[in-house]
């Protein structure tokens, strides 16, 4: 425990120095300070920003420049969940934690409202379906029309409303836990409405997880924080395995793939921030451009051979691919990996409102080197939700992820042109497409 926390309408509230930030040890979402869904293909990042003041929209198409495209005065704000870089806005409030506000930011509306039975702890959206999670209960809704679909009830406690919703809307797959003890993971099909499987991925509780951008893999971490595992979906088989460390238990507070699920970076509560390489291999076995590291890898392989088998999981386990070393040690912080003026970046944001862009070398990996620190909150304002960074709405209608058009999606919050959603299920530049509903109870 690195901060005392004292209690809120919503669960938990940390209270670092300042400022505050609602605790949800998961990253692929709302709580995660920046999520990114793009690596080379797309130029154009999306942040959000919730505090005790408000919320704000920000554009980040370089390293040199920070554009707040949106500014909202709704106090209290603990869950801002942007639909990739679009118009629509989910808003929930500490002032009315069990509410959820659907807004058109551009148009200054109200799309929609709903009142839930108990407080609303994590939210998570794609073109497909919008996911709300209770600490008991799943609600999932039709995110064009927002109906209904499916509740979840009597699901294992989850406090910290720990979910991950894939972003493609072809594989809507949701995972949450599946028990309240260990780390068993529910994948279900918010698409079907069906359960795929369950997957047994660690021994402790879960911590965080996250789908890659095609929702073909999961990655998933526990309470201790040393192991991170990512599993095939739908079949749920483990696919790799990934040691963060050995010598102490951490909280991994998220969790993110690149889009093309070559690599994963996790952060956690200490100063250093892991990005572990997804190794592939040809038919002989033998890489194609193997690394320092990789060589080292082997050598740990091949001596397991003759180790009792404890040991020998341990030492099979791959190690970072690329690390950083923050500035701040102890601060809640969350990462996540982008495409910055054609370059692959680093982006982590920490609770004081501070957000750190660092070079990554994706070739050779070691020490990434700080290129821009960037305050996203003016000082001595107090954060309750960190950053969240998005794709542009239309570069997710292409299927596979691979492939999206630098510049297809809405520029700086520009209502998206109608002719790209002629395949998709959502036109927020029509005014009759979310007509307002007004207090909805699902209790």
């Amino acid at each position: 425990v690195f901060v005392p926390f004292i209690k809120c309408p919503c669960s938990k509230l940390e209270k670092q120095s300042n400022c505050f930030l609602f605790w949800n040890p998961q990253i692929n979402s709302v709580y995660k300070t920046i999520e990114s869904k793009v690596w080379c293909e797309m130029s154009h990042t999306s942040l959000a920003l919730g505090t005790k003041t408000g919320y704000k929209l920000f554009s980040v198409t370089s390293v040199d420049k920070l554009d707040c495209i949106y500014e909202s005065e709704t106090p209290d704000v603990y869950i801002v969940e942007r639909l990739f870089s679009s118009s629509l806005v989910v808003v929930v409030s500490l002032s009315i934690p069990r509410r959820m506000n659907v807004y058109h930011f551009k148009k200054g509306t109200e799309i929609c409202n709903y009142s839930y039975s108990n407080n609303i702890l994590s939210v998570r959206l794609n073109r497909q379906r919008l996911v709300v999670c209770l600490e008991e209960s799943v609600y999932i809704h039709n995110i064009k029309d927002m109906k209904l679909l499916k509740t979840l009830l009597n699901t294992p406690s989850n406090p910290s409303g720990l979910c991950a919703l894939s972003i493609n809307h072809s594989n809507s797959y949701l995972a949450y836990p599946g028990s309240s003890t260990i780390g068993e993971i529910i994948v279900y099909d918010a698409n079907n409405l069906s359960t795929v499987t369950m997957i047994p991925a660690h021994d402790s509780p879960l911590a965080a997880l996250t789908f890659n951008s095609s929702g073909t893999k999961l990655a998933s971490a526990s309470e201790r924080g040393t192991v991170i595992r990512v599993f095939s979906i739908p079949e749920g088989q483990r696919m790799f395995e990934f040691r963060r460390g050995m010598k102490r238990y951490v909280n991994i507070s998220s969790l993110s793939f690149s889009p093309d699920a070559q690599f994963l970076c996790a952060s956690s509560n200490t100063e250093t921030v892991h990005i572990f390489k997804l190794e592939q291999h040809g038919p002989s076995g033998e890489e194609e451009c193997p690394t320092w590291g990789s060589y080292v890898g082997k050598m740990f392989s091949a001596a397991s051979s003759y180790l009792p088998a404890q040991v020998s999981g341990v030492m099979s386990q791959e190690r970072a691919f690329a690390t950083v070393r923050l500035l701040v040690a102890g601060q809640r912080n969350v990462c996540t990996l982008a495409t910055i003026q054609k370059l692959p970046r680093l982006l982590v944001a920490s609770s004081d409102g501070q957000l750190f862009i660092y070079n990554v070398d994706p070739q050779d990996g070691g020490e990434c080197v700080l290129d821009k620190e960037e305050g996203v909150e003016s000082e001595g304002s107090e954060v309750t939700v960190p950053v969240q960074a998005c794709p542009s709405y239309a570069a997710t209608v292409a299927i596979p992820a691979t492939g999206y058009s630098e510049d297809g999606g809405a520029k700086k919050g520009e209502v998206i042109p109608e002719h790209e959603f002629a395949a998709g299920p959502v036109c927020l530049d029509d005014e009759n497409e979310f007509p307002p509903v007004s207090n909805q109870q699902l209790c």
